[in-house]
């Protein structure tokens, strides 16, 4: 069955070779190289992350940087750069306003970006770097409107410029524990998963680029980095604005865009609350942001249907006070996993109605030291000291070993496109009290037949 809704969608451009349209994998294509050459757009607290790790790898040169922050952000990364590369080392920094990386995406000498920028960038940047023939590896968020997702999308495909998703928690160790367990069967034919973004970030603020809490209540031009912007989204959205940590390690569990995909969703939100009562609390009753009214509902619940028959349940949750969790589920039917219990239960194995502790890596005999996934086995050594626990080692690795052999990419322009688009399907269904919305199917009919790819290879 087409629905309307997305047949109008899908028919919205029409350049592309209709030839082109289901041979995703032979389109992308890339050209082999011994050692890629990398420019970054945004070296903020999160470029800076992914500098680092570009810095530590024989096989990448980075070339050049992009940011229009030449007060840290720029000094910064140029002293990760000198102390990498040595004091006479030339890497040129592109800092002449919000679109100089244009000026930067005109050189002959960069095969690829990656791009941590503010959201609201991301599109834009990314079709810019497909255009001028650099391969973009693009951090993740929500989109603004469906027509972003279809413009990575058909930009990738008429460019023959591959994209790639920069989800880390995909490479959570646990979560990748749980994709080999799901991978052999241990829950049996899988039928639920759950997900989210639970996080805390009513005090969040950057001291010299570290992110610390229980700061000041300031956003916008007087708050610092990441507090600049991200929560003027939660002033005039109301949806689920960060979705991808929740949904791109599900997806790959149930082969999502390989064989399955996402057919619609149904979302709601609470009122809104918790932000104006932190400033309250933090800064009285006649601090100015006191007087703003949030839109973004405390807590907004998304609830997705598959192809397949699977339920997905994602949650965002940023505005209470709570510890961190990703609220992972994966429920089958011969068991299940859940991340914030530390539980297992496996029908047959487990002791009736008793759960067991899923456990470490590095606790013998524990299901995650049993299921530990072949890459972190072999790689763990490598990630250590990276960003979020090792993950974000993984992200770049991939990145840059799929240039480097040729290879598609494991997390490509048709997952970010898909995971984007929960955001203003989301934003549209909460308008609507709940209201279904159709997720168009980005691949146009070619998840058919695509096979799965994520770490099922034993070097990347």
């Amino acid at each position: 069955m087409i629905y309307r809704r997305t047949f109008l969608q899908q028919t919205i451009t029409t350049g592309i070779g209709l030839s082109l349209l289901n041979t995703p994998a032979k389109l992308f294509a890339q050209v082999k190289k011994a050692k890629v050459r990398v420019g970054l757009i945004g070296v903020g607290a999160r470029g800076q992350n992914h500098l680092s790790l570009c810095l530590r790898r024989e096989d990448v040169d980075v070339i050049a940087i992009c940011d229009p922050d030449t007060k840290w952000a720029i000094p910064k990364s140029m002293q990760l750069i000198s102390k990498a590369y040595g004091a006479n080392r030339k890497v040129t920094a592109y800092t002449n306003g919000n679109e100089d990386f244009l000026n930067m995406l005109k050189r002959d000498d960069i095969d690829a970006v990656i791009i941590a920028t503010p959201w609201e960038w991301h599109t834009k940047q990314a079709v810019a770097a497909m255009k001028a023939g650099k391969t973009p590896a693009v951090e993740v968020c929500g989109a603004s409107d469906i027509q972003e997702c279809w413009e990575l999308v058909n930009t990738s495909e008429s460019t023959g410029v591959p994209v790639f998703g920069m989800e880390n928690v995909c490479y959570r160790r646990d979560v990748m524990a749980v994709l080999n367990m799901v991978r052999q069967g241990l829950f049996g034919e899988l039928t639920h998963m759950q997900g989210g973004y639970q996080h805390d970030l009513r005090g969040v603020k950057f001291n010299n680029g570290q992110q610390v809490y229980g700061g000041g209540v300031e956003f916008g031009e007087k708050a610092m980095s990441e507090a600049k912007w991200r929560t003027n989204h939660s002033v005039h959205r109301n949806g689920d604005l960060y979705p991808t940590h929740g949904l791109g390690p599900v997806n790959n569990m149930i082969n999502i865009n390989r064989g399955n995909r996402l057919i619609s969703l149904s979302a709601v939100a609470t009122k809104s609350r918790g932000l104006h009562k932190y400033i309250v609390d933090k800064g009285g009753q006649d601090h100015p942001n006191a007087k703003v009214e949030f839109k973004l509902g405390d807590i907004v619940s998304t609830l997705i249907r598959t192809n397949n028959g699977e339920t997905i349940l994602l949650s965002h949750d940023t505005n209470s006070p709570r510890p961190y969790s990703l609220n992972f589920r994966v429920q089958g039917t011969n068991g299940l996993w859940m991340d914030d219990l530390d539980s297992i239960y496996v029908e047959g194995k487990s002791s009736y109605d008793q759960w067991e502790k899923a456990g470490k890596p590095d606790e013998a005999g524990s299901y995650m030291n049993r299921y530990d996934h072949p890459l972190w086995k072999r790689y763990a050594n490598d990630a250590s000291g990276a960003g979020h626990g090792g993950m974000d080692w993984f992200v770049i690795n991939s990145f840059i070993e799929s240039i480097k052999r040729g290879a598609p990419y494991a997390l490509d322009v048709y997952d970010l496109a898909t995971w984007y688009a929960i955001t203003p399907l989301s934003e549209q269904s909460v308008a609507e009290g709940g209201g279904v919305q159709y997720i168009p199917d980005f691949t146009r009919g070619a998840w058919i037949n695509r096979k799965p790819v994520f770490a099922l290879n034993d070097e990347w």
